[in-house]
Formats: structure tokens, C-alpha cells, sequence
């Protein structure tokens, strides 16, 4: 096991060590690709969940950074989804040497397979919601396709064997949370922009439904979370205001894991939420250092190991 991090180590230095500029305006085109997520398709059937694949310069092996897209509003919003991840995020990652995997989950696109993130939160007006949001629920359908991705990830020739770190936007950073608590193989660390569900800013701006429960789920995650990882709000997220992030984290760090929290300064343009979308000023500086520290932190912080 402690081989396994020294060569994790090794690769992230390098990846890091090779930092390559990498202009938003030129990205390259991505290639689309296929992940089985069994169980997810028409009577159970394996559903073939797309994906989009960026590659960095050259011809691998590389560290992998797995992306979540969050959650729009409504139906129609979030069946027009072709683009997950930010083109500043992407140029970020490209720029460090990573291959990027950022996958168009069920209910969102074309990629069919239901709602299974569907958590029945519905806000009627400031500070009021109907019904009792399960997040824990929107949690585990969200995971089982990052799962699938992960185990895609380590059946292929330039990510078999290499460090993978997650990162995950609003509902995808739940759900990043949520796989990490879980300690998948390869995984060495996370990052959580803005994670959280059951918001609704033009109904109920900063306050969103039940945040209690949320407060509960993450504490749970965190009893179980043993990598590093780092937490991304910005002061003015219009989905979850100022305080409840505070309090999410807090109780998730009760648990011991090697995480950090960065309440990072309100985006000029109001959308604090969409903190990771916007230009690379606001946020990299907390990604270098959280990346610099990775590979010690996660060489102090080894896997659990699983149950025979």
C-alpha cells in the first residue's frame, strides 16, 4: 500500500513538475466516449452513460481528474446538458498534466436512465420548502455513476494504475463528497466546489430546503472519509448563502479527515455558486496549494483497507 502512494507521489510531482500553459480559447475538442453503468437502463439493463475524455499533451500514462456537473433547476434545463465542466476548469487541469473524464450522468442530456438524483425538494417561497428532501438518496444514485466511471477509468491504458482526483460542482460536489467517504482505489484526494442540493435562489436566495439534513449527511461521510480533501464556497453562493456551508463543514471535519474549507471572496457577477466556472483568478491559487500538498498528505492518509 505504501508503494502503491510512493508511485502516486512520483506521477503527481511530474504531472506537476510539467505544468504546461494551456489557453481556454484553444483547448482541444473532446473525445466522446461510452461507460457502462449497469443496472441504470430499461429493466435493469446496462446503460451506456456518455462521457467526455480531454487528453493532455503527449502519450501518457497521466494522473486523472474525474469532474461532477451539478444540477439545473428543471427537466428541460438539465436534458440540454453537452458541456460539464467549465472551459477555464478544463484549460486548469490540461495545464497540469491531467487526462479529464467528465461524464453526463442519468437524468441529464441525452443519456437517459431516469432521475435517480431526485430528492423532492421543492422551495415555496424565502426559507420554505415542501416535503422532506432525501439527500442521502440523490447521493447514492449520483454515486453509483461515478463508480462506474472510476472502474472505467482503471481499465484504461493511459489511467490504469494512476493517481485520480475527483472534483465535483454544487450537487456533483455532493456527490464527490459522498465517493470519497468511500475510499475508491487509486483515489488519492477531492476537491468540492460548492457542493450541496435542495437550492433554489429565485425562490429562496441563500436559503435553501432542510440544510439540517445535509449538515447530518456530511457529518456521516465524514466519520468515513480518510482522504484529503478541499472544500471550495464562495461568500456570496446564491443556493446556500454564507452560513450553512460553515456549518456542513464543520461537521464533516468533526470526523477527523484531512480536509480544509476556503470561503473564497464573493464573485463580482453575484454567482457565487457558479465559483468554478468562472476565470481561473478566483479559484487556482487554492487548487495549487491543495495539489502541491496532495501527494504527502496522501501518502500520511492511506486507504482503508476493505473488508474480506
Amino acid at each position: 500500500m505504501w508503494r502503491e502512494y510512493r508511485c502516486y507521489r512520483r506521477a503527481l510531482l511530474l504531472a506537476l513538475s510539467l505544468v504546461l500553459p494551456v489557453r481556454a480559447a484553444s483547448l482541444p475538442a473532446p473525445q466522446e466516449v461510452s461507460i457502462p453503468l449497469p443496472g441504470a437502463g430499461v429493466f435493469g439493463s446496462t446503460l451506456d452513460m456518455p462521457a467526455l475524455l480531454y487528453h493532455p499533451v503527449g502519450d501518457g500514462p497521466f494522473p486523472v481528474l474525474l469532474f461532477s456537473h451539478g444540477r439545473a433547476g428543471s427537466t428541460a434545463e438539465r436534458h440540454q446538458l453537452k458541456y460539464p465542466m467549465s472551459r477555464s476548469q478544463l484549460a486548469y487541469w490540461l495545464g497540469k498534466g491531467f487526462a479529464i473524464v467528465a461524464p453526463i450522468r442519468p437524468g441529464y442530456g441525452n443519456t437517459g436512465g431516469g432521475d435517480p438524483e431526485y430528492h423532492s425538494a421543492h422551495m415555496l417561497a424565502p426559507g420554505l420548502c415542501s416535503g422532506h428532501p432525501d439527500y442521502r438518496q440523490t447521493a447514492a444514485g449520483g454515486s453509483a455513476a461515478l463508480q462506474a466511471a472510476l472502474r472505467w477509468i482503471r481499465q484504461q491504458p493511459w489511467g490504469a494504475g494512476q493517481p485520480i482526483v475527483l472534483e465535483g460542482q454544487s450537487v456533483g460536489g455532493l456527490l464527490t463528497v459522498a465517493v470519497g467517504a468511500t475510499t475508491p482505489p487509486d483515489v488519492v484526494g477531492y476537491i468540492n466546489f460548492a457542493g450541496g442540493a435542495g437550492g433554489n435562489p429565485e425562490k429562496s436566495p441563500g436559503q435553501s430546503c432542510d440544510p439540517a439534513a445535509l449538515t447530518a449527511l456530511y457529518a456521516d461521510f465524514g466519520r468515513h472519509t480518510t482522504l484529503p480533501n478541499l472544500w471550495i464556497y464562495a461568500e456570496n453562493d446564491q443556493y446556500w448563502g454564507p452560513d450553512e456551508p460553515v456549518a456542513w463543514h464543520q461537521a464533516f471535519a468533526a470526523g477527523g479527515s484531512p480536509t480544509r474549507f476556503v470561503h473564497a471572496p464573493a464573485v463580482a457577477d453575484g454567482d457565487g455558486h457558479g465559483l468554478s466556472r468562472h476565470p481561473a483568478a478566483n479559484w487556482a491559487a487554492y487548487l495549487d496549494a491543495f495539489l502541491r500538498d496532495l501527494p504527502g498528505s496522501a501518502r500520511r492518509q492511506p486507504p482503508v483497507p476493505s473488508q474480506p
